[in-house]
């Protein structure tokens, strides 16, 4: 292949893997929206809904690091096209699923096959293309990657409104088996290589299954069971165990199925922790965003959807400007400002009113969507950019990953410091209440002609039953605030890491030579 030329079909078949990434990533926002409508179809207990979405994060965890054993086994384009094939399969049975059991299991192949997507397509930018087309293709790739978790909200309110929620999983339809014939017939031709498959280590892979299970579930049970409860104990027990012994397995094996050696590699390792901290605030924040409008100012999903579109529009635009950026600045840099940038949009939202909306969201939205793309394609570049192309699907799998475990650790967080908070702020409100407190009544939205006269009793049943959900929102929002700093402060790591790592002097050195 030509420095200069990439063919169409080379672009066609990488816009292919791109589009199945797409769905993968937004599969799971479109149907955040629908739970209660799912719930009511298939008369799912309340207690277990959260396991729809749950089995699949599980599966999709799991597979993102065997992604490049698989890929060495079956090629890109042999793992791609059974991966699109299982879950556009997968979607059609999520859609005809008449109970929680369907359902679940349905759910659980979308997300195993879908978690391969991911890496796959970060692979394929250093696979694919030559140094200077790289930049163009990490953009595509990064802006799928972010563009999806924001239009999932507003998809599902619409479809779920206008449909039914069937549709949410009949969507991937006819996109996954346009996918998986365009990359069958245009990703590149190589060799599979079954001959691993009768040296799987099935021990290795049941024990970074229990792992990487064990610790998902730990994390959703925490925030509400308790850290420390004997239940979630036992499960990170669990969790520490199956790693050490997959660990083990992997650190002796000659073919292992996840390369840990990589991770000796000073860039590598710095990137990963990069991709952590960006999963911390890009699905924080996709998080907080819904929770805060949902349930303090009673947005439905399609108006939440319509509001999260300022940070896919910003996204949009700043992409271009990243690929002209990423030419002529050092990626370090780049990414350094970006961290900065995502800290500051997070900081910003720290300081939103209890009635804040659009207007109020709108510029801390501008700066994260800008800023997200910097945190997003420079960090590849430095984690994945120096490797040697068969060193890349197993690093790629690995920078995934982090950026999936650092998600499910700050929403396992946001979750705790909102649901503990959250109460105790509320206490407080009601006990100046008690005290006759006028601005505290304001702070929690009790309209000024209420205020004029003398107070009534806040001991009414009927005070109560006004004042309750308003002190229950108050505190929310209060408890919003501290996790939008709480994550914030994770995000701005990023360049004290880059920083201290000293990867900028080496990468200066590099380019001057």
């Amino acid at each position: 292949m030509s420095d200069q030329f990439v063919s169409s079909r080379t672009w066609a078949g990488f816009c292919a893997m791109g589009l199945g990434m797409f769905m993968a990533i937004l599969d799971i926002q479109v149907v955040t929206t629908s739970l209660p409508e799912i719930r009511s179809a298939l008369d799912i207990p309340p207690d277990q809904m959260s396991w729809v979405q749950t089995a699949y994060l599980i599966a999709e965890v799991i597979s993102i690091p065997l992604t490049g054993w698989l890929t060495r086994m079956l090629t890109m384009r042999g793992l791609f096209t059974i991966a699109v094939a299982i879950f556009t399969t997968a979607s059609v049975g999520c859609a005809a699923s008449t109970g929680f059991a369907s359902l679940t299991t349905w759910r659980v192949l979308q997300g195993f096959a879908g978690g391969t997507l991911i890496p796959l397509v970060f692979s394929a930018v250093f696979l694919l293309f030559p140094k200077n087309v790289e930049p163009v293709a990490t953009t595509i790739a990064g802006v799928l990657a972010v563009l999806a978790p924001t239009l999932g909200p507003v998809v599902g309110g619409w479809i779920t409104q206008t449909y039914s929620w069937h549709w949410l999983f009949l969507i991937n339809v006819v996109p996954g088996l346009a996918a998986g014939l365009v990359g069958l017939f245009c990703l590149p031709r190589d060799h599979s290589n079954f001959g691993l498959a009768r040296a799987f280590d099935w021990i290795a892979l049941v024990s970074i299954a229990l792992c990487l299970a064990a610790l998902e579930i730990g994390l959703k049970e925490a925030p509400h069971r308790g850290w420390l409860s004997p239940s979630v104990f036992a499960v990170f027990a669990l969790c520490v165990a199956s790693g050490g012994l997959f660990i083990s397995r992997t650190s002796r094996a000659s073919e292992p199925i996840v390369d840990l050696s990589a991770l000796l590699d000073r860039r590598l390792v710095v990137g990963c922790t990069l991709s952590f901290l960006t999963g911390i605030g890009l699905y924080g924040s996709v998080y907080l965003m819904p929770v805060f409008l949902s349930f303090v100012r009673g947005h439905g999903a399609l108006r939440i959807g319509e509001i999260m579109l300022v940070t896919g529009v910003a996204q949009l635009v700043t992409a271009p400007l990243v690929i002209r950026a990423e030419r002529r600045i050092n990626a370090v840099v780049l990414t350094v400002i970006g961290f900065i940038l995502f800290g500051l949009g997070l900081g910003l939202s720290a300081f939103q009113p209890r009635d804040a909306d659009f207007d109020e969201m709108f510029w801390p939205q501008v700066v994260r969507g800008i800023a997200i793309m910097l945190c997003l394609l420079p960090p590849t570049r430095v984690a994945l950019g120096h490797l040697p192309p068969e060193r890349v699907p197993n690093a790629s799998s690995l920078f995934n990953l982090m950026r999936n475990l650092g998600g499910a650790i700050g929403l396992a967080l946001i979750d705790t410091v909102i649901w503990t908070r959250a109460p105790e702020h509320s206490r407080i409100l009601l006990a100046r209440l008690m005290r006759g407190d006028l601005d505290a009544a304001r702070a929690i939205g009790i309209p000024e002609t209420f205020l004029s006269g003398p107070l009534p009793s806040p001991d009414s049943p009927m005070v109560q039953a006004y004042v309750r959900p308003l002190l229950e929102r108050a505190g929310l929002a209060a408890a919003t605030n501290e996790t939008w700093a709480m994550i914030a402060s994770f995000v701005l790591l990023g360049p004290i890491i880059l920083i201290l790592s000293g990867l900028g002097r080496e990468t200066a050195s590099i380019t001057k030579s």
